[in-house]
């Protein structure tokens, strides 16, 4: 009996862990009202743009809460994206790259490629949306 307990429990955290974060699926993002953005620009050009910031927001909840958190208030699975900082131009292309081309490391894939799916114009709205947020917790 005492195994078949464990053997659950094993099962319920190994099934806990492969799901807890839901669907890390990237989800494309509608940007109506936002200007056309080339794939080669690595300066937000959104930054303060407040229908950028709007749209920002969800398309951060839909594809980048599950692992760095709501709010972007990370809880130590991925980079808490907050302390980027909001007016370095290197940090937009770092930002813009990660996203386009995600994380991989010794064959481990620490975040997918959203390249191919969310264009130029949500990825800089996500971007603009994390400069408005606070960081004095950090």
């Amino acid at each position: 009996m005492k195994s078949l307990k464990r053997v659950s429990l094993a099962l319920l955290a190994t099934a806990t862990f492969a799901f807890g974060h839901g669907d890390v699926v990237p989800h494309s993002v509608e940007t109506k009202g936002l200007e056309k953005i080339a794939d080669d620009v690595i300066v937000n050009p959104f930054r303060e743009n407040e229908r950028a910031i709007e749209i920002g927001k969800g398309a951060y909840n839909t594809n980048c809460a599950r692992c760095h958190g709501l709010g972007a208030v990370s809880g130590g699975v991925a980079p808490d994206l907050r302390a980027l900082d909001a007016a370095d131009d290197d940090i937009d292309e770092y930002f813009i790259t990660k996203v386009k081309e995600g994380a991989v490391r010794n064959g481990n894939v620490y975040m997918p490629p959203f390249g191919e799916v969310l264009s130029p114009e949500a990825i800089w709205s996500i971007r603009s949306w994390l400069e408005t947020l606070p960081t004095d917790d950090l």
